[in-house]
Parts: structure tokens; C-alpha cells; sequence
């Protein structure tokens, strides 16, 4: 179970968690996209399009702050490891993909090398040692996470060692174990199998994030019972910490140690267009009273957080995780002429963008360019049918564009209502999920 106090810490952050922190979870494309799976067109009205939102606009700061509905069940959270959502250069000293278990072999190197010299010196004392990576059973391993409260898209992966995003949120499960050697012998006198599980939390209307870690005993025998832990964090990038909660809190089958951070962002708040990456590090010993000595130190990276003032239509900063959204139209939704568009450009005219492939679409925010973009696909020459508008993709407001992109492009007269509240949505969509310049998206057809 999760601190109750951290319940009303984050909700500072605006993110209105639980002290479970399992049913809240971040506006996704389609919760944002999609008019069949979202609002009515008649909640966009008044919505500026992508290409009428200004790099400097501020229109939209209220809009910004207004609550969005649940998640939908098939968001699939992506791997840390597997894409990234730009392609900037990480901040000094930021680890755009940490992997604590690829470390578990320098841990052992350092346990061995304590435990020798423990011995060198005809030391008694015991010496306790932490490495990442498990020694426990699967079964084990998959009973503890389970037995704990953590989201469901982060505990289906069970305690791979991996941190899954989503773009205001990361969680990971990162199994542990701790050994106790007696250094005269090289005799194990105790252990614990335990699982850390980690939380990472930004918002999209404040320059702030949070982090919490929970470790959690899967199973303990001999002189590793009755082990204490505590620690603190450290931020690397562009970001310092305002807030550290680590005290050394007692671990056993039915009590867990938790420690909770809280980060800001040190980028500038003017002038527009400022951003920056920042990385959260916790770190913690286990104590005992039964050891002389503390552990060896473990360390734990959060994801990089990436905080921004850069976002078209809003003055306000908030800050995202390395994930990619997707855009969702539905062919049964209020924009099935678009929807049927964008699948025809994708499927038949192998254009970028297409959910579940890796050929992404990049934010244009440049006025010309876009306008360049719109007025190659869509000139005022071409006829428009009554009731009809020029639609194009990739979209005007991305990279990918007419004229900006490789010069592949689709064009279709659709339903001229479709199409301006289907930018409408794109450009909502641009907003809550903070898309700014360069930002990797793609587009899924339902």
C-alpha cells in the first residue's frame, strides 16, 4: 500500500491520484481525438485549427486546465527502451533509457570486492550487499506484484525490470535481492528477494513532477530479518529537488519502505519556447542491527521528464514523459469521410504516421511552413464541391507535410464541417498532450 499522505502531496501536482494511484490515468489520443469516443463536435466549437495557432498564442490557457475523461482500456504504455519521443540530444548527465539490471553485474564485482576486503582486514562484522536482478522464483516474483496495489498497465509486465510510460506517467516493478556474508567464511547468514516499485508522475498545467519508490519484501530468512531501509534523491538535467521524503522505515512481509520526491523544473518561464529534460535519482541503503555496517547503495533513475513553456496556445508549462501519443479518428465517429481519408493515405499511398509502426509524424509550428504545406496539398485553384473542403495528409501542421515533407501527399474533398472539427480535435489533441515542435505522434484509424 502506497503513503495515504502522498494522495493529497500529488494532487497539488493536479493530478487528483488515489492513495493507490490505480485509477487515474492520463488523457490518451482517443480520449482527446476521437468525437465518437469524446465529445460532440459542438464541445470544439471555437477550438482554433493547428494552422491558426501562433507559436507565441496564448488563447488557449483555460482550455488547458480543463479536466479530460478516463484513459481507454487499450492504451498500450510503451517500453522505455523502444522509442523515445524526439530526437534531441539528452541534457548532460540524462540517461534517456536507464536499465538498472544491465548494472547487476558491476554490483556483484562491488560485493565481492567488500567481502575481501572485509576479510583482508580479519573483520567479523557482517557485510550486507544489494544487486539488482533476482534470484526468486518467477512464481514469486509475480505473487508479490500481484499482492501489491500498482496500475494494471504497469504490473502486467510483471517485475521485468523495465519502466513503461505513458505520456504523464512511468511505473516500473525492478526485483532486488539482499545478501548478508559473514566475511571470515564467505558463509550467506541471510537474504530477501524484493521488488522496488517505482511511480513518476508530471502534469500537463505545471513545471513539476513527482516520484516515489516502493520496496517491497517478496520473502526474507536469517540475518537480512528485521532490515530497515532509507535514502534520498538527487536530479540531474533541468530540474532540482524541493521536496525529499526517504526516513529508514522497517520492510517485512506486511510493511513496505516508501520514499516520495518531488522535483521543479529550472527551466525559464520566459521568454516562450523555453524547454528542458530533468532526471530524478533515488537512492537508498538497508541498515539492521544485527550488521555493523549499512549496504551497499542502491540507485534508481526515473525516466527523463521533459518540461516545457514551448506548447502553441498556452503561456502555461507542464511537463511529459518519453511517450508517443496517438491521434484516433473512428470511421463510426463524427469524422468518418476524414477517417476514411487519412486510412486510404496510410494504407494505399504508404504514408507516415500509421499506428503500430515506427514512421512517425513530426509538429510543424512554423506559420509559413505550414501555410507552405497547406497551400501545395490544398491550392485555392482546386474546385470545392458544395459542402465539401480540401483535406490533405501528413498533416499541414507536421514536418511530414506537402512541401516540407518529401513531397508524398494525399488530397480528398470530404465533408467541409468533418474536417474543420476533425482539425479541431488535432489541435486538442496538440494541447493536452503538449505536443510542441518536433514532437514525435502518430495517427490511429478505428
Amino acid at each position: 500500500m502506497l503513503l495515504v499522505a502522498s494522495a493529497a502531496a500529488l494532487g497539488v501536482l493536479g493530478s487528483g491520484l488515489t492513495a493507490a494511484h490505480a485509477s487515474d490515468e492520463p488523457a490518451s489520443a482517443s480520449e482527446i481525438a476521437s468525437g465518437a469516443e469524446v465529445t460532440g463536435a459542438a464541445a470544439l466549437d471555437g477550438f482554433p485549427l493547428p494552422e491558426d495557432l501562433d507559436e507565441d498564442s496564448e488563447e488557449l490557457n483555460d482550455e488547458l486546465s480543463e479536466p479530460v475523461p478516463e484513459v481507454p482500456e487499450d492504451e498500450v504504455p510503451s517500453d522505455l527502451g523502444e522509442v523515445l519521443a524526439d530526437d534531441s540530444p539528452p541534457e548532460e548527465g540524462v540517461d534517456p533509457a536507464p536499465d538498472p539490471l544491465a548494472a547487476a553485474e558491476n554490483d556483484r564485482a562491488a560485493c565481492r570486492a567488500r567481502i575481501l576486503v572485509a576479510k583482508a582486514h580479519g573483520d567479523d562484522d557482517l557485510v550486507p550487499c544489494v544487486v539488482w536482478g533476482a534470484s526468486a522464483p518467477v512464481s514469486e516474483l509475480r505473487a508479490a506484484v500481484t499482492a501489491w496495489p500498482t496500475p494494471d498497465w504497469c504490473d502486467d509486465h510483471g517485475a521485468n525490470g523495465n519502466w513503461y510510460v505513458i505520456r504523464f506517467k512511468g511505473c516500473g516493478v525492478f526485483p532486488a535481492d539482499l545478501t548478508v556474508t559473514d566475511p571470515r567464511t564467505g558463509e550467506v547468514m541471510g537474504g530477501m528477494h524484493f521488488l522496488t516499485v517505482a511511480y513518476a508522475y508530471s502534469n500537463r498545467t505545471i513545471a513539476a513532477w513527482a516520484y516515489q519508490v516502493e520496496l517491497l519484501e517478496v520473502t526474507s530468512w536469517g540475518a537480512a530479518k528485521g532490515s530497515s531501509a532509507g535514502g534520498s534523491v538527487k536530479c540531474t538535467g533541468k530540474c532540482k529537488v524541493t521536496e525529499s521524503k526517504f526516513p529508514s522505515q522497517l520492510i517485512g512481509a506486511d510493511r513496505e519502505a516508501v520514499g516520495q520526491f518531488f522535483l521543479d523544473t529550472t527551466i525559464k518561464t520566459s521568454p516562450k519556447g523555453q524547454k528542458g529534460e530533468g532526471q530524478a535519482t533515488a537512492k537508498w541503503k538497508f541498515t539492521n542491527p544485527k550488521w555493523a555496517g549499512p549496504s551497499t547503495e542502491m540507485s534508481l533513475p526515473t525516466p527523463p521528464v521533459r518540461c516545457d513553456n514551448a506548447t502553441p496556445g498556452t503561456s502555461k508549462p507542464g511537463c511529459v514523459m518519453s511517450y508517443i501519443p496517438e491521434m484516433v479518428y473512428a470511421k463510426n465517429g463524427e469524422f468518418p469521410e476524414l477517417a476514411r481519408h487519412i486510412e486510404y493515405a496510410q494504407d494505399t499511398k504508404n504514408l507516415p504516421g500509421k499506428h503500430g509502426t515506427r514512421r512517425y509524424l513530426t509538429r510543424l509550428t512554423n506559420a509559413d511552413k505550414r501555410r507552405d504545406n497547406r497551400n501545395k496539398a490544398c491550392p485555392q485553384s482546386l474546385e470545392r464541391p458544395p459542402g465539401k473542403s480540401c483535406d490533405e495528409y501528413p498533416f499541414a501542421s507536421t514536418w511530414q507535410g506537402a512541401s516540407t515533407g518529401s513531397g508524398d501527399f494525399s488530397r480528398r474533398m470530404i465533408n467541409a464541417t468533418q474536417n474543420e472539427d476533425g482539425g479541431r480535435a488535432l489541435s486538442r489533441f496538440y494541447l493536452y498532450n503538449r505536443i510542441i515542435e518536433k514532437d514525435k505522434f502518430l495517427v490511429w484509424i478505428k
